[in-house]
């Protein structure tokens, strides 16, 4: 990639090593463990220090607890995130009021709002001044969650919705998912730097059975955005120990595979993450990001 700071990256990140229990310790509140799709510390670092340099600024629209805006800010960028469910925002405050303590030489800045509104949301200081958008779309409680198992109660599942209003994008279907993400990245293209880059981490999942390629999505919706893609990286889930993966996976995806396999399907767990990498489309590229 044409003016990035560092060397070319490898194109297989390994993002957990640690636990991502370890990862988060001492950085963030215990209260942001109930958050149903935490993005890796280790993920959000690793392309926050390639990608960028420091002073830079960092956007997450759909921040969650504020991980993208907290490692940014731990690596001296500044950073803005934006989250559509008080109580999330309410805790990447407290996040980012921890990273102030923790000697954090970056700022954040946290907005409770409906990304689908960014240009409207967004200070004006930012347009045209964002180096890196960083973010990941909502999964949805097929693949989130918490799972407690006891002799009295059996097992139970939690901490699996992102609030309990259908606004937010992570309780609707997948073509209302894509829709919103597509309003989403328009509105962040028009904050985007003239060199700014887009990383999108999101993953395959499966529903009823079905493999959905959110990836191959969220790449479409991209080029209706005004994004061309610029490069594709996997981050590992699992961590490498002697040449072997260490499983890091949810119950849940463990059990779905269990059961496709007592009926003969021959799934198996996904243990990666796409790191999708876009810019924005310019005259002369088309839409595979190709000089034409």
């Amino acid at each position: 990639m044409a003016d990035q700071p560092h060397p070319r990256p490898l194109s297989v990140w390994a993002v957990a090593q640690q636990h991502p229990r370890r990862q988060r310790a001492d950085r963030y509140i215990p209260a942001s463990s109930a958050h149903p799709a935490k993005m890796l510390p280790a993920l959000a670092r690793h392309i926050i220090a390639t990608f960028t340099r420091p002073g830079d600024t960092i956007l997450d629209p759909m921040c969650g607890i504020g991980t993208s805006c907290v490692e940014a800010a731990h690596l001296g960028r500044h950073a803005v995130g934006v989250e559509y469910e008080h109580r999330w925002a309410g805790i990447a405050r407290r996040n980012a009021a921890l990273a102030a303590r923790r000697g954090a030489a970056g700022t954040i800045h946290i907005i409770t709002g409906d990304a689908r509104r960014l240009p409207a949301l967004a200070p004006p200081h930012l347009h045209g001044a964002v180096h890196l958008i960083l973010t990941s779309p909502p999964y949805g409680k097929a693949t989130h969650g918490t799972v407690d198992a006891d002799r009295s109660r059996g097992v139970h599942k939690r901490d699996f919705r992102y609030g309990h209003g259908d606004g937010n994008l992570g309780h609707r279907r997948l073509d209302e998912l894509l829709t919103g993400f597509t309003d989403i990245l328009t509105g962040a293209t028009g904050l985007l730097h003239p060199d700014g880059l887009v990383a999108v981490t999101v993953r395959p999942y499966r529903h009823n059975g079905e493999l959905i390629d959110l990836p191959g999505a969220i790449l479409a919706v991209a080029h209706h955005a005004g994004l061309v893609r610029a490069d594709r990286a996997v981050a590992l889930l699992a961590g490498i120990r002697g040449g072997n993966l260490i499983p890091r996976t949810t119950f849940f995806a463990l059990h779905n595979v269990r059961v496709a396999r007592t009926t003969g399907v021959p799934l198996h767990v996904v243990a990666h993450e796409d790191v999708l990498l876009l810019r924005r489309r310019t005259l002369g590229t088309d839409p595979g990001g190709r000089a034409s």
